[in-house]
């Protein structure tokens, strides 16, 4: 119950008023099968007994409500009111027919509408957490809460909760009917049924608290097996490793499905023995109240007594495979809430970001960096200061620490001690993003979406707001114009999954333009010529280098010549920072 009060709050205003509408639907629901129930009886009644059911007293005080709707003024015959009841036995049973079917497509649509809300902040509010959370999370479990989890929860939480509300307002009416009808029999009913459905879920919850940890820990496990053998195509072809992951993906596939078959069995199974044990009850009620003096009213209370099992006990099934499916997704629900508690900005709305100011330099004062509290520092004591409209570069051997430094300097991840400033405003959590509306950043691996050249460039821009000649002014700079002017489609030529349709270093330019469509005052290259030849590289640094002396340029770099134009050098080794000076200077050490 605490899980669903914390979901009810992530819910917008909105649905949570439809949840309101819905529950007065659910109301007026109950009292339709309520008149469907009360109007069978002076129905059979009249057609087995009639003259002992029309001079009853109750039956007189009804006439006198009914006749007026029909046109009479006075007490009729017997035989006169069978029309006017049957009438009202086929009004009352289509009504509330009507009323069910709306209510069921009410709660099916309400359903997956909120899906849709719970599925969109997750992926919000996960698209707005630092870069130190995504490095240590599994892409996997995140895409498989979002999409699959999510799915889940709105199948085996949300619809079960309005299936159980639903179901018990209508018992709750259903057994006030029959109580009124039969008093003994109906609470016998009511006793029976209660007690074992209660039974059953007693004995099947563990094993449904079991097979939820199995479904939720395996969906992920599955994901991740269908990215690792789909992203590593080229080498699992080239390896042969296709039955490595078909087997990984069988091993999470078949305990997943096996035991969502037993929590299907386990919700579903009681209703043929209840149902078994309804028609033997409705048997013995007919049997004993045949004993009775009064026989004439055995057939229809008996049918009324019928009618009302027949709507009860699918209502009771609802409840109970209601709340066992709820026990069995319990695992994927928790996984889905910790998701929908990653905070957010408080500045998400905030359309209009101004760009903090920055006129004279970025300044790193003692830096130190660790990824967790048991890891190592990664960067150790750093100071260094950086004039705006500078070239400068960062030197050092593999896992020195360059990249980490770069995404430090670019607000990606924040500091374990030390601070980063900005014309001596530090950089903090509230003005992170004021501070990367100055920086385009061109890593070693450029992310291509799967469509055209122009809408990787303009990257994250709605196609009708792409501006198409800052487009060709970029790709005039990136060296790419030539190329993308001799395909047939141009700018409209569609680069694959991931740019699969294009060389590295066609896939580097094009990341090299994106950072300059952007028109930012702070350009990272994070090996991103890594991958070019020596003239497209000579090309495109001489490029950004005529962009302004107001352009400020930090490069990583394997390949000293890119390098050349460097105003300062620096070298990452072990963390720490050392300046070299310029590019004459370090080919010289």
């Amino acid at each position: 119950m605490h899980d669903i009060k914390k979901l009810w709050s992530y819910l917008p205003r909105r649905r949570q008023k439809q949840f309101g509408l819905v529950l007065i639907l659910m109301i007026l629901a109950s009292f339709a099968e309520i008149m469907s129930i009360g109007a069978v009886l002076p129905f059979l009644g009249m057609l087995t007994a009639p003259d002992q059911f029309f001079y009853h007293p109750i039956m007189q005080q009804f006439l006198q409500v009914l006749m007026p709707i029909f046109g009479m003024s006075i007490l009729v015959e017997p035989d006169q009111i069978l029309l006017p009841l049957t009438i009202l036995f086929i009004v009352a049973t289509i009504i509330s027919g009507i009323i069910r079917l709306m209510l069921l497509f009410v709660m099916t649509r309400l359903s997956f509408s909120t899906g849709a809300d719970l599925s969109v902040n997750i992926y919000q509010r996960t698209l707005y957490q630092k870069y130190s959370v995504h490095v240590m999370r599994n892409s996997s479990e995140v895409i498989n809460s979002i999409i699959v989890k999510t799915g889940t929860v709105i199948g085996g939480v949300v619809t079960p909760v309005l299936t159980i509300i639903s179901a018990t307002i209508l018992t709750v009416g259903i057994i006030g009917a029959l109580l009124i009808i039969d008093t003994t029999i109906a609470f016998s009913a009511l006793i029976v049924f209660s007690v074992l459905y209660l039974s059953v879920s007693y004995y099947t919850r563990s094993q449904l608290n079991r097979n939820s940890k199995v479904i939720a820990d395996n969906s992920t496990q599955m994901i991740k097996s269908l990215q690792e053998g789909l992203g590593g195509i080229r080498d699992v072809l080239i390896d042969q490793s296709q039955q490595f992951y078909c087997k990984l993906y069988r091993d999470a596939d078949l305990p997943l499905r096996i035991a969502s078959g037993n929590n299907k069995f386990i919700t579903s199974s009681p209703k043929n023995v209840i149902e078994a044990f309804g028609m033997s009850f409705i048997a013995i009620a007919a049997y004993l109240m045949s004993q009775q003096p009064s026989q004439l009213t055995v057939i229809p209370i008996l049918g009324a007594l019928a009618l009302g099992a027949q709507r009860l006990l699918p209502a009771l099934q609802q409840i109970y495979s209601s709340f066992s499916t709820i026990k069995g997704n319990k695992s994927s629900f928790q996984d889905m809430l910790e998701l929908l508690e990653q905070p957010l900005p408080k500045d998400i709305d905030n359309s209009s970001l101004i760009p903090i100011p920055f006129n004279n330099e970025i300044k790193l004062d003692k830096l130190n960096f660790r990824y967790s509290e048991d890891t190592p520092l990664v960067i150790r004591d750093v100071s260094l200061e950086i004039p705006k409209g500078s070239r400068i570069g960062f030197v050092g051997e593999t896992g020195s620490g360059k990249s980490t430094l770069i995404d430090l300097i670019m607000g990606l991840i924040s500091p374990t001690t030390g601070t980063l400033k900005i014309d001596g405003n530090t950089i903090t959590n509230e003005n992170v993003r004021e501070w990367q509306a100055h920086i385009a950043h061109v890593s070693q691996n450029i992310y291509l979406s799967d469509s055209t050249i122009e809408e990787n460039i303009a990257f994250a821009i709605p196609k009708d707001q792409i501006n198409h000649k800052h487009v060709e002014e970029a790709v005039n700079k990136a060296q790419l114009s030539d190329l993308i002017e001799g395909w047939k489609d141009g700018y409209k030529t569609y680069v694959g999954e991931r740019g699969v349709r294009l060389s590295g270093g066609q896939r580097q330019r094009i990341g090299i333009a994106r950072a300059l469509y952007k028109r930012a005052n702070v350009l990272v290259f994070d090996e991103a010529t890594s991958a070019l030849d020596n003239d497209t590289e000579l090309a495109v640094m001489e490029s950004i280098e005529s962009l302004g002396s107001d352009l400020t340029i930090l490069i990583i770099a394997h390949r000293l010549t890119t390098l050349k134009n460097c105003d300062n050098i620096f070298r990452v080794d072990k963390g720490g920072v050392t300046q070299i000076g310029s590019y004459q200077q370090l080919i010289k050490n």
